[in-house]
């Protein structure tokens, strides 16, 4: 049982201890090979060992105190500009069918895993995106507020100031 174990052994470590052979073919090119050639000179290479890099484990999460959790959101609301854009100022929006672009100004460049969620009458509008151009999509005439905000999954990390503004659409007869 053990010399059937130890040859077992010997025959999977084999591979591992396969020589390389380098030499010149006839054409006169360097080849290598893992057998010696027949009839050709030959000198083995001799490999460095193999990178490895050691595995860390990772670092247990730890339960931060009330003190840092809220430090934690002025250090991830780190946007020192964040305004919609392309609304006219003052004047009322003229879009005949309801349907608008409305342009997001952030700095810096939003951060990997955050999303803009355009916000209309205080209620989330669309899917959150990193697209910082946001359509609208047939809202009623009238007077409404848009707002911007960063979102990091379900999180609030900033809003933007809230802008209400008018729109007018082409009266078509009913009500």
């Amino acid at each position: 049982m053990r010399r059937s174990l130890a040859l077992l052994l010997l025959i999977v470590v084999m591979p591992a201890v396969a020589q390389i052979y380098k030499y010149t073919d006839a054409d006169g090119n360097t080849a290598y090979s893992n057998q010696p050639p027949n009839g050709t000179r030959s000198e083995t290479v001799e490999l460095p060992p193999l990178n490895s890099v050691p595995t860390v484990a990772p670092a247990p999460a730890t339960t931060s105190a009330p003190q840092n959790q809220s430090q934690a959101p002025e250090n991830t609301a780190a946007y020192s500009v964040l305004e919609l854009t392309d609304l006219p100022d003052g004047e009322a929006l003229r879009a005949n069918n309801g349907t608008f672009t409305v342009g997001v100004a952030i700095q810096p460049r939003l951060q990997s895993g955050h999303l803009l969620q355009l916000v209309i009458d205080g209620r989330p509008y669309g899917q959150p995106t990193n697209i910082p151009r946001l359509q609208v999509m047939e809202l009623d005439r009238g007077e409404h507020s848009l707002a911007v905000q960063v979102l990091q999954g379900d999180e609030l990390i900033q809003q933007s100031q809230t802008i209400t503004l008018t729109v007018q659409r082409v009266h078509v007869g009913r009500p």
